[in-house]
């Protein structure tokens, strides 16, 4: 029963951090930090490497699946990969729908995760300081660079998916919001709606390869320089909100391949400019109610995961 129980709470952790990979504001990592399972993500993913495949054709499937902690992992897996499933095509709608409140939301979100990840710093000293703004420089920097129209190709879908899932373990970095700074965002939910096999072998294919190669690198940065690589963490998902700023005026467009019009080069404005520009409502109020709930929501789950933990803690005793 007690087994029963803890993979009841990994599977509800799990759909936690599939729905922070859904939306371009919070990583799935953060929510693992926050529930206290990043540790034990890291390691068991790190398990899965040659040695504990030669204990799979030594000594069985049994001895494979403990030693790279399958139980934990496949009840993780579970749980992410039904909210991702799930959450996809509600996702697209509001965004389609209600940009401008789904953009504020995230806004908050962002925010409040990078303020919870910098409190993850035991000592801020000049260095901390710098690596921070640096990676606020860098993140700003990408966000104003990165063109909207990238290939469809399989190579560039492969890479997408290595690339963002290596940032939807880190704790501060949304997989999802790497996704749109490749211009692969809107693409890879319409592979997830449309369950398009191809492409979400591919893109899978590139995620694990990310996912194996990467894992040892992380955990080598936290353990070895972890106040230094949590700053520049922080100090990206600052910067990155110049990404998710709700109201933008589109100075060139593009039209995909679908035949619809898309914005490729926008600027940030200010409500009452957009209101000017558009003739359509800032929707002022409702944003800020928005980024207050966005912001307010990673500190509701830092609280109902330290219940959770405790829960965890009494179930395992």
């Amino acid at each position: 029963m007690k087994i029963i129980l803890k993979n009841i709470l990994i599977i509800l952790k799990g759909i936690a951090m599939g729905a922070a990979d859904v939306v371009p504001g919070v990583s799935g990592g953060t929510i693992a930090f926050i529930t206290g399972i990043y540790a034990e993500l890291i390691d068991s993913i790190k398990s899965i490497n040659i040695q504990n495949v030669r204990l799979l054709f030594n000594e069985g499937i049994p001895a494979f699946w403990k030693a790279i902690n399958g139980s934990f992992l496949l009840a993780l897996a579970s749980g992410i990969a039904f909210s991702i499933i799930t959450l996809a095509r509600l996702l697209k709608y509001i965004l389609e729908t209600h940009p401008i409140l789904i953009w504020s939301f995230f806004f908050g979100l962002i925010v409040a995760s990078a303020i919870y990840v910098a409190r993850q710093i035991n000592k801020w000293n000049f260095l901390t300081i710098i690596l921070l703004i640096a990676g606020l420089i860098l993140a700003y920097f990408i966000t104003e660079s990165t063109p909207a129209e990238t290939p469809n190709s399989y190579w560039f879908i492969f890479l997408t998916g290595a690339i963002a899932i290596c940032a939807m373990i880190l704790p501060g970095i949304s997989g999802s919001f790497i996704m749109l700074l490749m211009g692969k965002y809107e693409f890879i939910l319409s592979v997830v709606n449309e369950l398009k096999i191809v492409y979400l072998l591919v893109f899978a294919s590139g995620a694990v390869v990310g996912l194996l190669s990467f894992s040892n690198l992380l955990s080598w940065l936290l353990k070895k320089y972890h106040d230094f690589t949590v700053a520049v963490l922080a100090g990206f998902m600052i910067g990155a909100l110049n990404k998710v700023w709700p109201w933008k005026q589109t100075l060139e467009t593009y039209t995909n391949s679908h035949g619809e019009l898309k914005p490729l080069i926008e600027s940030n404005i200010m409500p009452s400019t957009y209101e000017s520009l558009t003739g359509n409502s800032s929707e002022l109020l409702f944003a800020i109610l928005f980024v207050i709930i966005g912001f307010a929501l990673i500190f509701v789950i830092e609280k109902i995961a330290d219940y959770f933990k405790v829960k965890s803690e009494k179930i395992s005793s």
